[in-house]
């Protein structure tokens, strides 16, 4: 996989004078179906998440409120993504080195995620991460 097929997803944005609503359907604004969602809160400031990758797991990541940035690393070329709409995704596909960083106080990061929790199928080490990226 390659770093070009991670993008911003525009999600729908219903806008009404009592406040907006935003919704994600599997399969149809996503790519995957939703097998898992979890969300990261209460980040001290400085602090960093993610520094893995996945070998199968697909990921929508949502800042549902604040902004953090997000560095994708395909093994030839990173780019940092600033998330600070929710209703905005980043699509992440396997096989991405991630890193997130840059918390802004009180922010939620949401994921979703196309499987259940497997810990094989994590990339915890980078050098292991490369080493099975250049043999895919």
């Amino acid at each position: 996989m390659n770093i070009d097929l991670c993008k911003i997803i525009d999600l729908p944005k219903i806008q009404d004078p009592r406040g907006n609503l935003t919704f994600v359907e599997s399969g149809n604004q996503i790519p995957f179906d939703i097998q898992r969602v979890y969300y990261l809160y209460d980040v001290p400031g400085g602090s960093e998440r993610g520094g893995h990758a996945h070998k199968d797991l697909h990921q929508l990541i949502i800042a549902m409120s604040g902004s953090f940035d997000v560095v994708l690393d395909d093994g030839k070329e990173k780019k940092r993504v600033h998330l600070s709409r929710s209703y905005n995704g980043l699509y992440v596909c396997p096989m991405i080195w991630r890193e997130l960083d840059n918390f802004s106080s009180g922010s939620v990061c949401m994921v979703l995620a196309s499987n259940k929790y497997d810990e094989s199928d994590y990339y915890r080490d980078y050098a292991e991460f490369m080493r099975a990226r250049w043999q895919v």
